[in-house]
């Protein structure tokens, strides 16, 4: 063996080891107990167990197909554990329903199956065998890739659904965590394909892009500490419901063009008091009424600014027309947010 191969099963093994050390440390020494981490371990597990079987074709020469079959069979159990993990990840109160296993059926179908392969149908070439392996093989991968994506789309449809809320940092963390998780199991997916499509890439690529991505993963897992946190943190409690319909009257619906819009006829509109309505925005928008209302006004004065078909109007009637009551307090909230006058801002942007 030389010194190449050497090197190649070390930096290929280490991540194998690595995700396996970090699917105890979840499982059985992380203090807080959730689904999520438990989740998390399996996958780890499973992976662990299909890139040893890579490894081992790679380096150790022929293997029965018991084992070829069962390291294949691994990805049919992945696909949905990485699914349930987005949604343990995404969804308060996240619990494993009987109508979940029912994704499991392939993979213990496949892995059974696997018990009675026999080495000889792979000796004599047998055209049948062949064409029933190769569609077994693209079936497992592209189960794996439906998967992914449907992972992917959980956590698109999130962003999307909290786009014009408000996100604690836990929130934050959890998106940009899964993000990491879907793009590492695209390249891993991309790796393995690849090789399965006339040897594109060396088989040995999988297992190394394993070692790489599980390290990363690794660093992110600790760097948002999203091992410590799951989908309850997307709980909507009593303030972030009413900071959402505050911001739906406001700015969906562009109350804050209305000159005479004030705090207290925002909080009659919300049947709340002018001292709460006042406290949840102050908390959520981090800004005090009248410059959460002027903020909005100013995005709108921008764009007006800057439009070719606007350059008839005069700044005092942009001003009007946003909802400011005189030209002085115009003036001086876009001077408060964009450090600069409306004229200013718009010969800058003409020019």
């Amino acid at each position: 063996m030389s010194f190449l191969d050497i090197l190649l099963i070390i930096v290929s093994s280490t991540g194998l080891f690595h995700g396996i050390v970090f699917a105890l440390y979840l499982c059985f020494f992380k203090k807080k107990k959730v689904v999520a981490n438990y989740i998390l371990g399996l996958i780890l597990v499973f992976m662990a167990f299909r890139i040893g079987k890579s490894v081992m074709l790679n380096f150790g020469g022929d293997l029965e197909p018991l084992f070829i079959f069962a390291g294949l069979a691994f990805l049919l159990v992945i696909g949905p554990l990485l699914r349930w993990y987005v949604l343990a990840m995404t969804r308060p109160n996240f619990k494993l329903h009987k109508s979940y296993y029912l994704e499991l059926v392939p993979f213990v179908f496949i892995f059974i199956l696997s018990f009675f392969i026999n080495k000889n149908w792979f000796d004599t070439n047998n055209k049948q065998v062949i064409i029933l392996f190769g569609s077994v093989l693209i079936f497992i991968y592209l189960h794996l890739a439906f998967y992914i994506f449907s992972s992917g789309r959980i956590v698109y449809n999130l962003k999307k659904k909290n786009k014009n809320s408000v996100q604690t940092k836990s929130q934050i963390s959890i998106i940009a965590w899964l993000n990491a998780v879907i793009i590492g199991f695209i390249v891993i997916w991309v790796s393995y394909f690849l090789n399965i499509i006339d040897d594109t890439v060396p088989y040995i690529t999988g297992p190394i892009v394993y070692s790489i991505a599980i390290y990363f993963l690794s660093y992110k897992a600790f760097q948002f500490k999203v091992t410590d946190i799951d989908g309850d943190v997307f709980k909507l409690n009593d303030k972030t419901a009413l900071f959402n319909k505050i911001s739906k009257l406001v700015i969906d619906k562009k109350l804050y063009l209305e000159t005479d819009l004030s705090l207290s006829s925002v909080s009659k509109l919300i049947g709340k008091t002018t001292q709460t309505t006042s406290e949840v925005i102050n908390q959520y928008a981090k800004q005090n009424f009248n410059d959460f209302i002027n903020y909005h006004r100013i995005q709108d004065a921008k764009k007006l600014l800057l439009d070719v078909n606007s350059t008839n109007f005069t700044i005092s009637s942009i001003a009007f027309d946003i909802g400011f009551s005189s030209l002085s307090s115009f003036n001086s909230a876009f001077k408060k947010f964009e450090n600069t006058t409306p004229s200013s801002y718009r010969n800058t942007g003409s020019v």
